[in-house]
Parts: structure tokens; C-alpha cells; sequence
């Protein structure tokens, strides 16, 4: 888009325009990536996977969740209380989407 608002409809909009804000915090894409990989994770295993504090995994889960992207189901195993974590649908297709625009940024393209 043009400064100013106006659209050149023959020029073709740069990709890190597609790059969705919630996914590309560093923290947070890790997140999405390690459980794009899986149906669901441990809590414990992200935060590990990722090398983040429980904190931080709680609250950037938190932002994930709000977004849509991210299901979190609560349990037992045992007596112990266990948090599992998993992409949504629409969590899936945002990091879809999220990846094809970096490749779009790294391979030079539109």
C-alpha cells in the first residue's frame, strides 16, 4: 500500500505484511513449532523443548490460547496435576501461513 492509503493494484504487497504478529514473537514461535510437530505436549516437555521458565511458557501459552491458537487441557496423572498443550486448527494454519511468508522473505520473492 501506498503512503497515504492508496493501492497500486500492479504492485505486489511484500510478504512480511503476511507475517502474523502473534506467531512471530521468538518465544512464541517456538512454541507453535515444537507443537506443530506433535497432537499434543506435556506442559513440562515444551518448556523444555523450548528452554523457557514455566512462567514464561504460561504466560506466552496465555497470548496463544487468547489468539485461538493454542488448546490447553488440564488432568491428573495420579495425584500429580499434569497441563497439556496443543495446536488448534486454526493455530496450525497460522503457523502455515506465518512459514510460508518467511520462506516467501528469505527466497527473495513476493
Amino acid at each position: 500500500m501506498r503512503p497515504g492509503g492508496r493501492r497500486r493494484p500492479w504492485v505486489t504487497e511484500h510478504p512480511r505484511h503476511r507475517l502474523d504478529p502473534v506467531v512471530h514473537a521468538p518465544v512464541r514461535f517456538s512454541i507453535v513449532a515444537a507443537l506443530a510437530t506433535v497432537d499434543e505436549a506435556e506442559f513440562a516437555a515444551v518448556r523444555d523443548a523450548v528452554e523457557i521458565s514455566d512462567s514464561v511458557l504460561s504466560k506466552q501459552v496465555g497470548t496463544l490460547e487468547e489468539a485461538g491458537y493454542v488448546a490447553v487441557r488440564k488432568g491428573f496423572v495420579g495425584k500429580r496435576p499434569r497441563t497439556w498443550l496443543r495446536l488448534t486448527r486454526e493455530g496450525r494454519d497460522a503457523f502455515g501461513r506465518h512459514l510460508a511468508a518467511l520462506r516467501a522473505i528469505a527466497e527473495g520473492g513476493t
